[in-house]
């Protein structure tokens, strides 16, 4: 991914004269707001761009592969955007210089070899391109990120107090792509988690230390919304009936009061009745370990795990089979006993004779080696498949 800014302004500035406190705090500011949001580069690059009276600066996020254009970040006198790569930066003179070193074309090039080069007068020179500062930026993940400053020939080349505020500049960048790549893995990883819990139709409620909700996530969304047994009210998580509701504040509260620091030091559960008569609400509820820097005036403190022990959700079929070796229509009965039918019941739903679902049975036992139904769901419940469960 490529951030190109640009701009014709005056030459560019010097670090005693123009880096004062105020612009140094503005440009690092804009650099790690950009480790949390990858728009905010087009902003930190315009700083860079208009103090090095520069026509266009870039950052080089993701190279053109033979799959993939590539990514742009631009901004510039007349674009400030995010855009597809180009298929000229694989020709660039800097392809391959050692990373976190700023460079100019003539560390690589002499100006004679610069002018002649396919780069230059294809894609350089038609875009106002000739004085280029470079640097390529090494991430712990293994990736290389390029940073590019260019000027028009109009303008001078770029002094040594230019390169020595690019080398400034060039840790904080590191560090803040580092960041961004740490906390973009962390949001994936979390993301699974949260897909793996509502495919177990698990509900998360995440409750503060004043036991007033946070989160939910949509499983714990859709229970609460049903207000059949358990809903929030004033912000907080409440059961339907008295007694319920006075022992899960109960636990609620021995969870808020559970020394700080250390691991998860409660972990209780109950079940909460239901209006609508169905089988009740299981529910577990767990403290969060605090510590010295989550302090604040929401932080959060317990975590109220629900199940619907009633819950129904179909894993794919053709994982199923590929678990188990068995025929479409042995995984069909299958999924149908484990969602807790009667093998006769199950022969009704899927329209099958019930010698039928006795064969397919009897073929299942010999492929999954097991000889009780019981078993058979058993194996069923706790196998991988129902983590990939369609929503």
């Amino acid at each position: 991914m490529e951030a190109a800014i640009s701009e014709s302004t005056s030459t560019g500035a010097l670090l005693g004269e123009h880096l004062s406190p105020e612009f140094l705090s503005q440009i690092l500011g804009a650099i790690y707001d950009a480790a949390l949001n990858e728009a905010a580069w087009v902003t930190c690059l315009q700083l860079v761009r208009n103090t090095l009276g520069a026509n266009y600066a870039s950052l080089i996020v993701r190279h053109e592969t033979i799959d993939d254009i590539g990514l742009i970040v631009s901004a510039g006198s007349d674009q400030s955007d995010i855009d597809p790569g180009n298929p000229h930066i694989a020709m660039s003179p800097f392809t391959g210089i050692k990373p976190d070193q700023v460079v100019t074309i003539k560390d690589v090039l002499t100006e004679a070899e610069w002018r002649a080069s396919w780069y230059y007068r294809s894609y350089c020179a038609p875009q106002g391109v000739f004085h280029v500062l470079a640097a390529d930026i090494a991430t712990r993940n293994g990736g290389v990120y390029g940073f590019r400053v260019t000027r028009p020939e109009t303008s001078p080349d770029f002094s040594q107090a230019d390169i020595d505020f690019c080398r400034l500049l060039l840790p904080h960048i590191k560090r803040a792509l580092n960041l961004h790549l740490s906390i973009h893995q962390d949001r994936k990883v979390s993301t699974l988690y949260s897909h793996a819990m509502a495919q177990m139709m698990v509900g998360v409620v995440v409750l503060d230390q004043n036991g007033q909700v946070m989160e939910c996530n949509a499983a714990a969304t859709a229970i609460l919304d049903a207000k059949d047994g358990l809903s929030v009210a004033g912000g907080q998580l409440e059961a339907s009936y008295v007694e319920d509701n006075r022992k899960l504040q109960t636990l609620v509260r021995s969870a808020l009061s559970s020394p700080p620091g250390g691991h998860l030091a409660l972990n209780e559960a109950m079940s909460v009745s239901r209006p609508s008569g169905r089988l009740g609400w299981g529910l577990i509820v767990q403290s969060i370990a605090s510590d010295q820097w989550t302090e604040g005036k929401q932080r959060p403190s317990v975590a109220v795990f629900v199940r619907d022990t009633e819950g129904r959700v179909d894993p794919p079929v053709r994982l199923a089979q590929q678990l188990f070796h068995l025929t479409p229509a042995e995984t069909a009965l299958a999924i149908q006993l484990a969602n807790g039918l009667s093998l006769e019941e199950a022969a009704e739903i899927l329209n099958i004779k019930r010698n039928t679902a006795r064969a397919h049975l009897r073929s299942i036992f010999s492929k999954t080696g097991v000889r009780r139904q019981t078993e058979l769901v058993r194996i069923f419940l706790n196998s991988v498949a129902w983590l990939s469960a369609a929503d």
